[in-house]
């Protein structure tokens, strides 16, 4: 009897006993290990009346963008060709924009191989970081208004947009 009311009696007590718990917060930072740097700002070059153009060729400076990696393999440089300006007297006919990204220079023979493993759709280079250092990519781009017309006078702007995307 007496083991009978031991346990009748522990069971109310665990029954009505209060049960209390907290949540406590976990918190952290992470820095990316890829640093996307400009390098040299573009200017276009206007070798035709109907033309711009970043290539030295037509009195243009390619834009350069630096790519600093840190652990290779986890990191893909995302590079968009303009496709529009960003500054521009009114334009009444279309602008036909034609870019390509290729590596300029690199701080590991290996980082070459990139001008072959990029993946190119619309104006955007898709590159996978797979070595750690330094890659600096140019950009070419140029803009050819309408068919056969000139670009009315003032001043245009463009923009690259260089993104380093984690994988």
């Amino acid at each position: 009897m007496f083991k009978k009311s031991f346990v009748l009696l522990l069971l109310m007590v665990l029954g009505n006993t209060a049960y209390a718990s907290t949540s406590v917060p976990v918190s952290g930072s992470v820095e990316s290990k890829c640093v996307v740097t400009q390098d040299i700002g573009g200017v276009f070059g206007n070798p035709a009346p109907g033309t711009l153009s970043t290539d030295p060729a037509d009195g243009g400076v390619r834009p350069v963008v630096r790519f600093d990696v840190i652990q290779a393999s986890y990191y893909k440089a995302v590079i968009t060709s303009p496709e529009t300006f960003t500054e521009s007297p009114a334009l009444t006919d279309v602008v036909y924009w034609t870019g390509d990204v290729s590596v300029d220079q690199v701080s590991d023979a290996n980082m070459s191989a990139y001008d072959n493993d990029k993946i190119e759709y619309n104006n955007v280079t898709e590159i996978a970081l797979t070595v750690a250092g330094s890659t600096w990519f140019k950009i070419d781009s140029e803009a050819v208004y309408g068919v056969g017309r000139a670009y009315p006078g003032g001043q245009y702007q463009s923009a690259v947009i260089a993104e380093c995307i984690a994988i």
